[in-house]
């Protein structure tokens, strides 16, 4: 059994564990404190029953354009230790994180980026019914660089899931807001 709950300053001095492989981006401080304090019911942890070991953690936010379709939640980061992996527990912030973006901010889709080379993410994300919008060339940068994924899921205001019809074409970061 896991407890599943909001997200809280506390927890920044708890997820080392989480936040030291690397596949997950790692932020600064008041990076993590942006997001709780503007976004925090995209901000939850799942943690152990007997000593509240964080298991993991998604935080996300909701941004776009309103009139255009455009709005949309997006994943900053969806990361599970690798000890508590293939339990269920990423799909279950999954689905908790496009149930807010639905219900609570009427988005019509949820995006996320992913390394390239994170096979095992990608492949879970598509078992999620997330497809692959574009490829951002060179997306990540620093020692390890290299290109990421944009996906992307419709929710039931796109109906016609228009939203993750493929670009068609890599894209570099610069023009990530242009393409939209």
């Amino acid at each position: 059994m896991t407890t599943t709950r909001r997200f809280t300053a506390d927890d920044m001095l708890k997820f080392n564990n989480v936040n030291l492989d690397y596949y997950t981006e790692t932020y600064n401080i008041p990076f993590y404190f942006e997001y709780l304090a503007t976004w925090p019911e995209y901000f939850y942890t799942v943690e152990t029953p007997h000593d509240g070991t964080v298991m993991g953690y998604v935080m996300g936010k909701v941004e776009g354009d309103k009139p255009r379709k455009k709005w949309h939640g997006h994943v900053t980061a969806l990361t599970v230790a690798p000890e508590f992996r293939r339990l269920g527990l990423a799909r279950k912030m999954m689905d908790l994180l496009e149930e807010i973006t639905e219900k609570i901010h009427k988005a019509y889709f949820v995006d996320l980026f992913v390394r390239v080379s994170n096979k095992i993410a990608v492949g879970m994300y598509e078992k999620l019914g997330y497809t692959t919008y574009r490829r951002v060339l060179q997306y990540y940068s620093g020692k390890h660089a290299e290109d990421g994924f944009d996906m992307r899921k419709s929710t039931a205001l796109d109906p016609e899931k228009k939203a993750m019809i493929p670009l068609g074409r890599d894209i570099h970061p610069e023009e990530l807001d242009a393409t939209l």
